[in-house]
């Protein structure tokens, strides 16, 4: 049976493994991604992992996530925030295959995520469908019978930049934020606090996380009805770590919509949860190798 590297590079750490055609794990690892040291250091990084992967397996291909703006077609990077430095320029896939003689394919995370659940998660079946990962910023994904759909230059979708309320989408909306709002009103130091801790005060009553939550999903419900005035979409579906707390943020976000979202829209459009967690990087990695090999089944034509 084939194996398949999968690689999800994130800004905190790099999420591994080896996948199977039938799109079972058969192992999985993470390691800190150690971002400030730059694209040049993770690139070669990622190669050591490919490398440790190809002593135990034979790989019939390298799939890659990857934060910052991807160029599909070349496999590099073509635009990154500060987060990592170094990294727009990086040649992900031409350095892999020049590596170990395979194919490698690159996607952006937030794109692989989308990926995932629309091939087999929250999305499946739904079309157009957007996704949304809640985490240090907002990321966002389209997708058109199942396929990411990209823009004319690969930008698509980048709706953390959005302007809103003076200043911009993922400022005010990202579950980093959360934290730095409950420390300055708590007068306490960022370092803490996290986000379990806010939600646990919050469900027992503590008004101030209480309060930094319900602002949060107000302006991810503004933001998610923005984007559905563009994109009508069937299905929104929103994950990053965050989004473990469904059951306490789904009420809230789903009302905040239905106050911005006018009824005839917001009544055609369902919210979900992403269903893959920590693994939907790596699984959009290896759903958007195969659709470049052309070995991808069930998708509609763009």
């Amino acid at each position: 049976m084939r194996k398949y590297i999968c690689i999800d590079i994130g800004g905190t750490e790099i999420k591994h493994g080896v996948l199977n055609e039938e799109e079972q794990f058969l192992t999985k690892g993470k390691t800190p991604t150690q971002a400030w040291k730059g694209g040049p250091s993770l690139l070669e990084k990622a190669v050591g992992i490919v490398a440790d992967y190809l002593r135990e397996w034979k790989a019939e291909g390298i799939c890659v996530s990857t934060a910052g703006m991807v160029d599909v077609e070349k496999g590099e990077i073509f635009y990154s925030g500060p987060l990592i430095p170094n990294y727009a320029g990086t040649k992900i896939k031409a350095r892999m295959e020049a590596e170990f003689g395979l194919p490698c394919q690159v996607e952006n995370d937030v794109n692989c995520a989308g990926l995932a659940e629309a091939r087999s998660g929250a999305a499946l079946g739904s079309s157009p469908a957007l996704c949304l990962t809640i985490g240090t910023g907002i990321g966002g994904c389209i997708l058109i019978g199942g396929r990411v759909f990209h823009g004319f230059s690969g930008s698509a979708c980048e709706v953390g930049y959005m302007h809103m309320d003076g200043s911009d989408f993922q400022t005010l909306g990202a579950a980093s934020i959360l934290v730095k709002k409950v420390s300055a009103a708590k007068n306490e130091p960022e370092e803490e606090w996290n986000g379990y801790r806010i939600f646990e005060l919050a469900k027992s009553g503590d008004e101030i996380c209480a309060g930094a939550i319900e602002e949060m999903c107000q302006v991810l419900g503004k933001g998610i009805a923005n984007i559905c005035y563009v994109i009508n979409p069937q299905v929104v579906v929103l994950g990053g770590g965050i989004m473990a707390q469904e059951e306490y943020l789904k009420p809230r976000i789903e009302s905040a919509i239905t106050t911005y979202l006018v009824s005839s829209i917001r009544e055609k459009t369902r919210l979900a949860f992403a269903m893959h967690g920590n693994d939907a990087g790596m699984r959009g990695a290896f759903y958007h190798f195969m659709e470049r090999s052309g070995r991808a089944q069930g998708l509609s034509e763009p």
